[in-house]
């Protein structure tokens, strides 16, 4: 028989019964069914003397609320800081928490070799969840071979939170030295609005001209909001 939610967060966990306790229930039913808190808890591993790991994973989890979006990707918005502000998350706990949100970032990035691309919509499937929350402006470089199968993503560079620098030496450096095909430029808005801006069409331009010296094709330069996606290609 469970425990109601209050009563449940009240108790130490070794008060809890063995198939209620996180790490015990890991072993029983599998990671899958652990809620948000318990997989929270087995990473924050200890609570403190008033307080247990799962209320704490809890804690952590309303400061995420604060922030727009998904509640787990909201996760990884949470600063270093703003962790170890939480009585109980000290130091080494905030430190392990934001290992694993950045861990879980990478594993949701795009495995390279295994990606085919054909159009802009297909692309901004495979960045959207990566860039869409992210406060700052991030340009990547997909390239492409000629069967449209990415072989590499490079991050070009990084801006604040209304541009970033986008220079062509910068975007066709590696593409040139792989004797690359094609490329697909990406960044995003961290506005939200993925409306190109007059600068954004002037940056396509230019790299167009720059990569057709080098026998690169530019197909698209695509802009990231959040949950939608244009088009600076003129």
């Amino acid at each position: 028989m469970g425990y109601r939610k209050d009563v449940w967060l009240t108790l130490k966990v070794k008060e809890l019964p063995m198939y209620e306790r996180p790490y015990e229930k890991l072993e029983l039913y599998g990671e899958a069914c652990l809620s948000n808190s318990e997989l929270l808890a087995i990473i924050i591993e200890s609570g403190t003397k008033d307080e247990t790991s799962i209320q704490l994973a809890h804690k952590v989890i309303s400061l995420s609320n604060s922030f727009i979006g998904n509640e787990l990707r909201a996760l990884q918005e949470i600063s270093l800081e703003e962790l170890k502000k939480i009585k109980g998350i000290g130091r080494v706990k905030a430190i392990r928490l934001k290992a694993a949100f950045e861990l879980a970032k990478r594993l949701s990035r795009p495995i390279e070799n295994e990606l085919f691309v054909y159009s802009s919509k297909d692309v901004a499937k495979v960045f959207m969840e990566e860039l869409r929350f992210e406060k700052r402006e991030i340009v990547k470089v997909v390239i492409l071979n000629n069967k449209n199968k990415i072989v590499r993503i490079i991050d070009a560079s990084f801006g604040g939170t209304n541009f970033a620098v986008i220079e062509p030496k910068e975007i066709l450096a590696e593409p040139i030295k792989m004797g690359a095909d094609k490329i697909i430029l990406i960044h995003n808005h961290p506005s939200g609005n993925a409306t190109p801006s007059q600068e954004d069409f002037e940056v396509t331009k230019r790299i167009k001209l720059c990569a057709d010296l080098f026998g690169i094709k530019l197909l698209d330069h695509i802009v990231i909001g959040d949950g939608e996606f244009k088009s600076a290609f003129l």
